[in-house]
């Protein structure tokens, strides 16, 4: 990849080389390989994966996006007190990787920021609330901390992002 290369992200297809994506953690590397295709053959989330223009067969970087309800009493009590009682409308990014090869260069940013526009277009015809995120490590908390997402009331380090803000 070149610095002048234009990156794009588009929906994962069989042409795409999964067996060829390392990242730092096994576990996002065998998601990919092994278990993508089937999520998204059976409308369980759809995995989108960027991609430069000189070689857009090799991926650089993923992420997975599906629906999820989220329990009002997750919220911090100050939003929750505000909505309807009953479970909130979310999607949820539920892996983001970046190719060993290319951490550090920005296209984790790139991922995050194409799921929120893709969520945010989506909430004009679907009630979405929120982004949700399950941060694999630390690392990957302070990645989404730095783009506004925020703790839930639950176990884990499961994240949010109110998409009224983007409104």
């Amino acid at each position: 990849m070149t610095p002048s290369d234009r990156i794009t992200i588009e929906q994962l297809e069989n042409h795409h080389n999964k067996t060829g994506f390392k990242c730092s953690e096994e576990t996002l590397d065998n998601y990919l390989k092994r278990q993508a295709k089937q999520d998204v053959k059976r409308r369980i989330s759809r995995v989108f994966v960027a991609v430069s223009a000189s070689n857009p067969d090799t991926i650089l970087g993923y992420y997975t996006l599906s629906t999820l309800s989220i329990e009002l009493s997750h919220l911090p009590e100050e939003l929750a007190k505000k909505l309807p009682r009953q479970p909130v409308p979310s999607a949820l990014i539920g892996r983001l990787a970046v190719s060993s090869e290319y951490q550090g260069t920005g296209i984790g940013k790139l991922l995050l920021i194409d799921a929120i526009k893709r969520t945010i277009a989506l909430s004009d015809d679907i009630a979405i609330y929120a982004m949700i995120v399950d941060a694999i490590n630390d690392n990957a908390k302070q990645f989404y901390e730095k783009f506004g997402f925020s703790k839930l009331n639950v176990k884990g380090e499961r994240l949010f992002l109110a998409l009224k803000s983007f409104k």
